[in-house]
């Protein structure tokens, strides 16, 4: 029965079809980088990890850049139509890769995919609380998670598999397909998938710039999610660590080969997914935000011994880390989710990307400094600083007191009324306005929250 409880969310049909269109883009994002590596080889020999690191470079300038920006648009216009023609123009540029003959050309091609990733995900992410019932948010953010890091550690091993079949070039062409049918399931979805405009607002350029600034400031202003990016900043310096340096500790300190490499970022990413599922399956009686402080906990304490164990230690501690990962940035998906207005959302989840990633491209290079100057004890170092940050967070920022959430269900209602010189509005024929007479009133769904301390005046049992 969890089990059944974790796959919930796929009832819903809209639902089932956007994840059914991510999985398959997904699986194409692992072609795609798979295949960038081995042209990254071809062209440029010993230079190929330079390539790959500018690429990566230029993946997160442009998530950090675009992101704001692809929120506010996701509020403003049909997501669906985004979705679609992101995908789209994803599979005419991944189909320009196969003729690439400079290194110049990998950087632009790559430059111009991971703007349109920036325009599709926060877009995805805000439409999945859009169409899924409150209840089922966790289980379809999880299932959603999950899925992202299954196809972590599958599907380069997939893609791998079919470029070592057909060729480095010829996968990119298999990879515009797979962006072609997900751009197909989506237009399959009824209708317009847009959030209710807000009274007064335009089109303007202004009202556009004014929405990304929104976004920061929600993110920002809302003590939750201000701890829960905070702590996200604690799980990119340890997840830099880990994607940075594993390979080399597993290939010059325990002096083991590619398989074992595999073998631990597997355990990392089966780590992770086991979480998501654990946290969607299991509706845990703790808040969001204590389980993100226990992922910053969890992740910190798996990568202070990183430095000291063999192979199956590490799987271990690997693992375990990768459990801290999820229990961080699922919790504060859902957060989002359960704190931001629906017509807002799309902003805040383009500004909570941009940011998480500024994290990640500011923890990347600490991670690459450490494996050079302390390449043995690395990981024992990059915890330590990642304890302070996490220490730092939790004197400052962290949820004081008693943070009580509460719900109010969506209310649908009338009630009868009359007209005065305060209240006028449109009839049919059928109601005459000088008459008391009824109107249906629909109040949408509420959530709000407070915090507060126990003084000699507030005192009251939990």
């Amino acid at each position: 029965m969890a089990s059944l409880n974790f796959f919930r969310s796929l009832r819903n049909s809209l639902f089932a079809r956007l994840y059914c269109a991510q999985t398959i883009s997904l699986f194409g994002d692992a072609l795609t980088w798979v295949g960038l590596a081995l042209l990254a080889v071809e062209l440029g020999g010993q230079q190929s990890a330079a390539i790959l690191s500018t690429a990566l470079t230029l993946r997160i300038l442009t998530f950090v850049l675009l992101s704001p920006w692809a929120g506010a648009i996701a509020d403003r216009f049909d997501r669906k139509q985004i979705m679609v023609v992101t995908h789209l123009t994803r599979m005419v540029f991944v189909c320009l890769l196969p003729l690439v003959t400079r290194v110049w050309h990998i950087y632009l091609l790559t430059l111009v995919l991971n703007a349109l990733y920036a325009f599709f995900t926060p877009t995805y992410k805000a439409t999945i609380p859009l169409v899924t019932e409150r209840k089922n948010y966790v289980q379809a953010i999880a299932l959603s998670d999950a899925t992202y890091q299954l196809l972590g550690v599958l599907g380069p091993g997939m893609a791998g598999a079919i470029a070592a079949f057909v060729g480095a070039r010829r996968v990119f062409w298999l990879d515009g397909v797979t962006f072609a049918i997900a751009a197909l399931v989506i237009i399959t979805l009824p209708g317009v998938i847009r959030v209710h405009r807000r009274s007064g607002e335009t089109d303007h350029p202004s009202r556009t710039w004014q929405d990304v600034k929104e976004g920061t400031v929600r993110l920002f202003a809302d003590v939750p999610l201000r701890y829960a990016l905070a702590i996200q900043f604690v799980a990119s310096i340890a997840g830099a660590l880990v994607l940075v340096n594993t390979v080399g500790y597993v290939k010059n300190i325990l002096s083991l080969g590619d398989v074992e490499y595999g073998w631990v970022m597997a355990a990392f990413g089966l780590g992770a997914t086991l979480a998501a599922v654990g946290l969607g399956t299991f509706n845990l009686p703790y808040r969001h935000t204590r389980i993100i402080g226990f992922g910053g906990i969890v992740i910190i304490l798996a990568l202070l011994g990183g430095s000291s164990v063999g192979l199956s230690g590490l799987m271990v501690l690997w693992a375990i880390a990768g459990a801290g990962q999820t229990c961080i940035n699922l919790p504060t998906q859902t957060l989002i989710a359960e704190r931001i207005p629906p017509s807002a959302q799309g902003r805040v989840y383009g500004a909570h990307f941009a940011w998480s990633h500024l994290w990640w491209g500011l923890s990347y290079p600490l991670a690459g400094w450490l494996g050079t100057v302390q390449s043995e004890n690395a990981f024992f170092y990059g915890s330590c600083i990642a304890l302070v940050v996490l220490i730092a967070i939790q004197l400052t920022i962290s949820p004081k007191g008693h943070h009580h959430e509460h719900h109010h269900q969506a209310l649908s209602h009338s009630h009868v009324h009359h007209h005065d010189d305060h209240h006028q509005h449109d009839h049919g024929s059928s109601a005459p306005a000088s008459e008391p007479h009824t109107h249906p009133h629909y109040h949408p769904a509420l959530f709000h929250s407070h915090t507060h301390h126990h003084t000699l005046h507030h005192l009251h049992r939990h």
